[in-house]
């Protein structure tokens, strides 16, 4: 795939067009383009740099969402998160869950109560509940089941496995989710199936919508100044905590968001990190709320917060929130000590929740909601709610609804169809045969294919490929990324801006290894690639570092003087 490609000057005409690049939008992209659809998806970002980089980043069932009855809610979840552990296999992985009890008969008149519909928060969840709950879980998730069933521990098994856990913790129970390393870099690979598949497809980011007239779009290219319009017979929403205000610039008034903030942190521990041990733990807190923790980039993340948000542009992780999850998670493990201190990244978002007058925003269904307008005569799908988890299925429901509008019908299902770099993932028991063979082929160390594979799946071969064939050499700044890597990324997946490959396509500011240095050494390198001068390579470095401070405190934590960095511009 080429470098990122301006969509044509003048009116272009597309079968769909779909506004926001979230992950909502980019997935109905790839279901669509497999149905032979040309679709030209907008968005005033870059693809997935909204909500859909903000998540918990789990693929789960949500467990949680049986205290309130959704169970057609789970058993989608559940159905989609087994695929996407068969389909996107190089970045979702099996994730072991526990659950922390500190009763035996917590929590059934309250779960009664949510259950039926009357509200009331849960501030002890017990283990009949749990049991309960874990099992009518098991039984939601039989479809297409890769992992195993839930377990039960007593006090006893419980102190042994969870030393530093707080000692009125009586019993765990333990089941099976799943987490995903790479959400942001899957909702790429999204556009990239769609454009390999169907060459009609445009992506245009950083593209700002000016107007709608008479069934055309105008539009702008943030970056270049560009003006451009675009038609189609059919359009869809799916900008997220945003609708509302797109559809204000569409020329209609609605009210379909009332979004709540999620907030979460990166913990350099290592103490816990060794306790966790692969696992999640997911716990109730006094105030009806519910946490996480689980490792993630050999480090520790944790979240989340659920606060109303009115701005979703304003939105960014507080000294408050942080000291709530800190606090909340120093209760459940007394044994160990925590600080901002250990805090070197954190990061907000803003989840595109339907419009509902309840007290707790917890009780705000996860659920998705598609409501249809009129643009005259151009049909306006808004896709309202949803989560990561069902992202296909909800793409796999709307295009249902629009392939009629555009006198097509299905051509295949996506159901068991692989993802970008999922395609031909190899099983564990393959994978090192799969990285020798890459080694073998691009003159590399095991190691480099490894580590090649783990990052991209099996578009690795690619990456590999394009590094063989020119000199190449590892960052200065950061020995586990190559210059010729960068440059791939930046030359041939849609990147505009030099965070796009810092916060999007790599997890090199998630991991917590951004630094100055490392920004204007990708910079330079992104830079080279696309053609920028050294006053836009400087601009951009800026900037991406901006971003870093402002957005994710990361400027804030202590660094020791022998690893600080000189400023940029220096």
């Amino acid at each position: 795939m080429n470098t990122y490609m301006f969509p044509d000057q003048g009116r272009t005409e597309f079968d769909v067009i779909i506004i926001g690049a979230g992950i909502n939008g980019v997935g109905l992209m790839r279901e669509l383009a497999l149905q032979n659809v040309r679709g030209l998806v907008v968005d005033r970002g870059d693809i997935c740099s909204g909500a859909s980089c903000a998540p918990s980043r789990l693929i789960h069932g949500g467990i949680k969402y049986l205290e309130t009855g959704e169970f057609r809610l789970v058993a989608q979840s559940t159905l989609e998160r087994n695929l996407l552990l068969r389909n996107a296999a190089h970045m979702v992985h099996p994730l072991p869950t526990t659950v922390p009890l500190q009763s035996w008969f917590g929590g059934i008149v309250p779960s009664l109560r949510r259950f039926v519909g009357l509200g009331g928060k849960m501030t002890d969840r017990g283990a009949l509940v749990t049991e309960l709950g874990m099992l009518m879980y098991d039984i939601l998730g039989r479809h297409n089941r890769v992992m195993p069933r839930h377990r039960f521990f007593t006090r006893g098994r419980t102190r042994a496995r969870w030393p530093h856990m707080a000692s009125s913790v009586m019993a765990t129970g333990m089941y099976y989710d799943a987490a995903i390393t790479q959400p942001e870099r899957l909702g790429y690979e999204c556009v990239r199936d769609a454009m390999m598949t169907e060459s009609g497809c445009v992506i245009a980011t950083y593209t700002r919508i000016e107007g709608f007239h008479d069934g055309t779009l105008t539009l702008r290219d943030r970056l270049s100044g560009r003006s451009w319009r675009a038609r189609a017979p059919v359009m869809v929403n799916a900008g997220g905590a945003w609708i509302d205000q797109i559809n204000a610039v569409l020329g209609l008034r609605t009210r379909y968001i009332g979004g709540t903030k999620g907030s979460h942190l990166l913990l350099r521990h290592d103490a816990l990190l060794r306790e966790l041990d692969g696992h999640m733990v997911y716990f109730g807190t006094p105030d009806g709320r519910i946490c996480l923790v689980y490792p993630f980039l050999g480090h520790v993340l944790v979240g989340s917060t659920d606060i109303r948000v009115s701005d979703p542009d304003s939105a960014v992780c507080t000294d408050d929130e942080q000291a709530y999850m800190l606090e909340r998670l120093g209760a459940l493990f007394p044994g160990f000590k925590f600080s901002a201190d250990d805090v070197i990244y954190r990061y907000c978002g803003v989840r595109p929740l339907p419009a509902a007058s309840v007290s707790d925003p917890g009780a705000i269904s996860r659920d998705h909601i598609v409501h249809e307008d009129r643009l005259g005569a151009v049909p306006l799908f808004s896709l309202v709610g949803g989560k990561w988890t069902t992202f296909r299925g909800l793409a796999e429901e709307v295009a249902d609804l629009i392939l009629p509008h555009l006198g097509r019908t299905r051509q295949v299902s996506t159901r068991m169809l692989p993802i970008g770099g999922g395609r031909n993932f190899p099983t564990p028991a393959r994978q090192a045969t799969y990285i020798a063979g890459i080694a073998e082929a691009y003159g590399i160390s095991h190691e480099r294919a490894g580590i090649l594979l783990a990052r991209y799946g099996t578009l690795a071969q690619d990456i590999a490929r394009f590094c063989a064939h020119a000199p190449d050499a590892p960052l200065h700044s950061l020995p586990d990324y190559t210059r010729r890597e960068i440059a791939f990324i930046a030359r041939y997946e849609q990147v505009r801006q030099v965070a796009d490959i810092l916060y999007r396509r790599t997890t090199i500011a998630l991991s917590g290894a951004l630094t100055p240095a490392v920004a204007r050494e990708v910079a330079e390198v992104a830079g080279d690639a696309l053609g920028w001068d050294g006053d836009e390579i400087r601009r951009q470095a800026d900037d991406a570092w901006q971003q870093a401070r402002t957005c994710h405190h990361i400027a804030s934590r202590p660094m020791p003087e022998s690893a600080r960095p000189e400023p940029i511009g220096a």
